[in-house]
């Protein structure tokens, strides 16, 4: 349903408010709570009545709501004491008072910037449904939308993700929802659906992700548990979905994007085509990725995470030193990453480049503060987990560098940074001693696809240490093979490690086989 006032349209189905036809940036919430009222205009609505409808009747304040409506009067050019389209009537509630009229036909809608940085109209957007429930549940019926709305909770972290709103997702109720209406229902892209089962003392928890314009499945998972253990690791099952949904509507995002003809590539397909050449690790494909986040900046330059992108790839020609010239690689890659924090401080995105700018700089400790924040925004980044897990573990704080790591790879088993979470692992053992168990961490790594050739190094050492100087050999071969001119100085430029025993046994390993 498309209702006008003014010069205004509210799309109810693709969840847009339009004045003159261009789409003004709204949150979900401000824009349910319009829709809200529009549908309501013929009564007031009671605080009461509002809450439950837009927060499922959770307890929120006085200053939640009225901060609510303040938004909704600032998107339709309204205040508080004109009042021409959202009345309060004090101690009551709230009224639409505009003459507001359904209409069948839509103006042509222009683009208009997105909130958070990102490009406008290209944010892929996402509905979490109600989870169907198998089984006589008793007191655990209410995990089924539990879950799915402690999902939409964490997803609305993301900052690339546009998340529908649980009072619109949750309409569509039902064991086998139909994802295309899903998707021409509320205007979302991609569709997540779940299916909770109860057998005795046991839950099964199925979860399915879907592209709503194909309704293919682009990912699925099966939880179980005891059913009295369910409340103590929903949170674990929560943050392990939002963690692949990171990874797996990215890959399809970018799969999307290759179908499209190079000029005509917007500014969202060629940030994520970017992303996964960047993540495959190699100079090759990390120029690709510079070029693809260029293109990407120069369509839209206030897209934060095109620049944060771009601070990734020049971070990754100083550390790994693709170019000679690693100061000017270094400045680059400090400037997008300033940028990035500068146009949407709230993306983790753009304070993980941040952070990780600081490592180049011979400034670790410093950018862990950057990492913190990253991972304060969103709890279950795991890329901001496993950096400022290497971070710890190359300034000699073995025990909280394993803790986070091993988090980061409970969280995205499938993550692109894998090998260099299994390389904080081996790091973690170096300092420690630990030579055997380093030694087994160091091969996982550096046999990890993405690992690159300072990977292979700290298989060198760490079996140096272990006294295995076969397998060291063979770790050796490997690097020359790849680089035949690396160094101990693009080894300790890379990782800088500050245990001084640690790093005088490394180098120690590294002039004996010949670096």
């Amino acid at each position: 349903m498309i209702y006008r006032f003014g010069t205004f349209e509210l799309d109810a189905r693709a969840m847009e408010l339009r004045r003159d036809g261009t789409a003004v940036p709204i949150e979900p919430q401000v824009f349910a709570l319009i829709l809200l009222l529009v549908e309501n205009r013929d009564r007031l609505l009671s605080k009461d009545e509002i809450i439950e409808k837009i927060w499922d009747g959770r307890a929120v304040s006085d200053s939640a709501l009225t901060s609510r409506v303040k938004s909704a009067r600032q998107a339709l050019g309204d205040d508080g004491k004109a009042q021409k389209f959202i009345r309060t009537l004090h101690g009551q509630g709230f009224r639409f008072v505009a003459e507001a009229s359904p209409a069948s036909g839509a103006y042509a809608v222009k683009e208009a910037p997105a909130p958070n940085g990102a490009p406008s109209g290209e944010k892929p957007s996402i509905a979490v449904l109600p989870f169907s429930l198998v089984g006589v549940a008793g007191p655990y019926a209410a995990i089924a939308d539990a879950v799915p709305h402690e999902l939409i909770s964490e997803l609305s972290r993301l900052r690339w993700l546009f998340v529908i709103a649980r009072g619109s997702s949750f309409r569509f109720r039902g064991a086998d929802p139909d994802v295309g209406e899903v998707g021409r229902a509320l205007g979302a892209r991609y569709c997540l659906s779940g299916m909770v089962e109860i057998a005795g003392s046991n839950i099964a928890m199925t979860v399915e992700l879907a592209d709503t314009r194909d309704g293919g499945v682009l990912w699925g998972e099966r939880y179980e548990a005891g059913i009295d253990d369910i409340y103590n690791i929903r949170t674990q099952i929560v943050s392990t979905i939002v963690s692949a949904l990171e990874i797996q509507i990215s890959v399809n995002e970018a799969q999307q994007a290759r179908l499209k003809s190079p000029e005509n590539l917007d500014a969202w397909s060629a940030y994520h085509i970017g992303l996964q050449h960047l993540y495959r690790f190699n100079q090759k494909d990390n120029d690709i990725a510079t070029a693809m986040f260029e293109r990407s900046v120069a369509l839209e330059p206030s897209f934060a995470r095109a620049h944060a992108g771009l601070s990734s790839s020049r971070f990754q020609d100083a550390f790994i030193q693709y170019k000679d010239d690693v100061a000017a690689a270094r400045l680059a890659a400090r400037a997008h990453a300033e940028q990035a924090v500068a146009l949407d401080p709230l993306d983790p995105f753009a304070n993980f480049a941040m952070g990780r700018v600081h490592w180049v700089e011979n400034a670790i400790a410093s950018g862990t503060g950057w990492l913190d924040r990253a991972v304060r925004q969103s709890p279950n980044y795991a890329q901001g987990i496993y950096a400022r897990a290497w971070a710890d573990s190359v300034t000699g704080r073995s025990t909280s560098a394993r803790k986070d790591v091993d988090l980061a790879m409970s969280l995205s088993p499938l993550d692109p940074f894998r090998y260099a979470m299994l390389g904080v692992r081996a790091f973690t053992y170096l300092v420690e001693g630990d030579w055997p168990a380093a030694a087994r961490w160091a091969d996982e790594s550096a046999r990890t696809p993405g690992a690159h050739v300072l990977i292979a190094m700290i298989a060198v050492v760490a079996h140096a240490a272990n006294g295995d100087p076969e397998k060291a050999s063979a770790w050796v071969s490997n690097v020359r093979a790849r680089n035949p001119n690396v160094t101990q100085k693009e080894f300790f430029t890379a990782f800088p490690f500050e245990h001084q025993g640690t790093r005088e046994m490394a180098s120690k390993a590294l002039a004996k086989y010949g670096f």
